[in-house]
């Protein structure tokens, strides 16, 4: 076991884990930040998303000792109290069905958002193609991501 000092929503935390634990099991059992999911475990479904210096990256395949002094930013971070324009649109639209893959979807768009703050339908589908929903409410959050970009576009004028 190793000791590792992150900054985890913008927090120092300090975990004693073995050094190939994926940061997911972290952030769920050490951390208790249980909005990451655990989907698939091998980096296919997106579930496990979250921001490692502004990027959307696999919790489930990124080691814990790979983190290194990187900002990691999970769903319960991304707005201090859920505010954050996603977040708000992905309530007022309905968004989801099962929820259970929305807060990857939800970081994988503010990440898109952040890059590109009025994408395309086909630009959402190619940065959100590594975020499975199973239930297929796939339009839902095209719309979400459309309506959140009109929503911060308003708030930055």
């Amino acid at each position: 076991m190793s000791k590792y000092k992150l900054t985890v929503n913008g927090a120092p935390k300090t975990v004693e884990v073995a050094s190939d634990t994926p940061l997911l099991w972290v952030l769920r059992d050490h951390l208790n930040l249980v909005g990451t999911k655990f989907g698939c475990g091998i980096g296919q479904c997106g579930a496990c998303t979250v921001h490692i210096d502004g990027q959307p990256t696999r919790a489930c395949q990124t080691l814990v000792s790979k983190v290194g002094k990187s900002q990691i930013t999970t769903i319960e971070g991304l707005h201090p109290h859920g505010e954050h324009p996603l977040q708000k649109v992905w309530q007022e639209l309905d968004v989801p069905q099962c929820g259970y893959c929305q807060a990857g979807q939800i970081m994988t768009a503010a990440a898109l958002l952040k890059k590109n703050p009025r994408p395309t339908d086909d630009e959402i589908d190619v940065a959100l193609a590594g975020n499975l929903c199973r239930c297929g409410t796939y339009l839902r959050i095209r719309a979400g991501i459309h309506r959140a970009a009109e929503i911060a576009g308003k708030e930055s004028a």
